[in-house]
């Protein structure tokens, strides 16, 4: 299980303070091929998690503190992995998707799947409060794929949700991604009592599957959102 991490908006009236959010895992869209960053064949071994990447090693999938702008630092409560150890998956999707998920770092968790390991971290500016976070998953077999159809009918049935520090109204839209990993879904929020929206990618890379988030710049995150995804997918692809 992943524990609580902070959700960062920039509001237009004034800086209010992050919100803690319960983060989970989720995954990914697209085949289901286990594709790269999977080891050995679990059917070989009759291990489920042969072959799936613990939490040690996502972690060093994740961009450095180098990658992010002068004045980003980590926030230590947000940096979290599951170690060498795995845990129990589960994968039963609610009915209804929690659309208030979505405003925070942990918004991979409205796909209502988690992974057997993962790595994740948080970095804030100090000067303005922009957020930008990363996450990494791992999933059993198929379930990657599963997770990322699972997480774009969540928001197709999530038009918008209330913001609950604003309780302004935030507009969800999503649109499926090419060129970021084996497949990728995109998601925007806004919010007219934002100076800036947000923007979400997950991406599937195999058996795993990368979440972003990202307040950053003058375009709702997108920029940041879509440079960090493109740098965690190579890492991951160039683990062996």
């Amino acid at each position: 299980m992943h524990f609580a991490s902070r959700a960062a908006r920039v509001l237009a009236l004034a800086t209010l303070p992050l919100a803690l959010t319960a983060c989970g895992s989720s995954g990914s869209s697209g085949s289901g091929s286990s594709g790269s960053g999977g080891h050995a064949s679990s059917a070989s071994t009759g291990d489920p998690n042969a072959g799936l990447l613990t939490g040690t090693q996502l972690k060093k999938a994740l961009a450095p503190a180098s990658f992010f702008a002068s004045g980003f630092a980590v926030d230590p409560s947000g940096a979290r992995d599951s170690g060498d150890t795995y845990t129990p998956p589960s994968t039963a999707p609610a009915a209804k998707p929690d659309c208030a998920r979505l405003g925070g770092t942990a918004w991979i968790d409205i796909a209502g799947i988690s992974g057997v390991s993962f790595a994740q971290n948080d970095y804030v500016s100090k000067n303005t409060s922009e957020d930008i976070a990363q996450e990494i998953d791992a999933y059993r077999g198929t379930t990657a794929a599963r997770v990322m159809e699972a997480l774009e009918k969540a928001v197709t049935a999530c038009p918008g949700f209330t913001d609950s520090q604003t309780h302004s109204k935030v507009k969800v839209t999503g649109r499926a991604t090419s060129g970021l990993g084996d497949t990728a879904y995109t998601i925007t929020l806004t919010d007219s009592a934002w100076e800036n929206g947000t923007t979400l990618i997950a991406a599937r890379v195999g058996t795993n599957v990368v979440s972003v988030m990202s307040t950053d710049g003058h375009d709702d995150g997108a920029a940041t959102a879509k440079k960090l995804t493109e740098r965690i997918v190579t890492a991951l692809k160039q683990t062996s």
